[in-house]
């Protein structure tokens, strides 16, 4: 079977309903949708949320909590992670991104000290924990806090 040969099985496809198209169609005139009326008009019926003119359950629910507009979206790195690093590299944000330690786009990168560091790096993030500078500086390397 090629690509060019699928076909849908039979009887699955259903020609959509044409109204509008005439008297003998059976659907002319006002298309299956009586006379007049709220369900008639365009854009006519109750919404989703309507419980027959009770207040909605959206509207009983109490609303709790806050979303803060200022939050700062902070990736964390652990040092352990950097060991896939040659000896000597200059780690950037960037380079972090590139090596998906890093997804999306955070507003800042933070380096944590959890595993231990065999390299010797430069790292150059957005903030770092002492525990991590700690780690970075007992290996020869050093922390730059852009």
């Amino acid at each position: 079977m090629k690509l060019h040969e699928l076909r849908p099985e039979p009887g699955s496809r259903k020609a959509p309903r044409r109204v509008g198209r005439g008297i003998g169609s059976g659907l002319g005139k006002t298309c299956g949708k009586g006379h007049k009326g709220q369900k008639a008009r365009s854009g006519g019926g109750k919404g989703p949320a309507f419980e027959g003119g009770q207040t909605p359950l959206q509207r009983r629910l109490p609303k709790r909590g806050f979303t803060n507009i200022f939050k700062r979206e902070v990736a964390v790195v652990n040092v352990g992670a950097l060991n896939r690093f040659e000896d000597g590299t200059e780690v950037t944000v960037d380079l972090l991104k590139s090596q998906g330690l890093v997804k999306g786009n955070p507003d800042m990168v933070k380096l944590l000290g959890e595993g231990d560091l065999e390299r010797t790096l430069t790292v150059k993030v957005d903030a770092c924990s002492k525990a991590a500078a700690e780690k970075i500086a007992a290996r020869g390397g050093k922390v730059e806090v852009v």
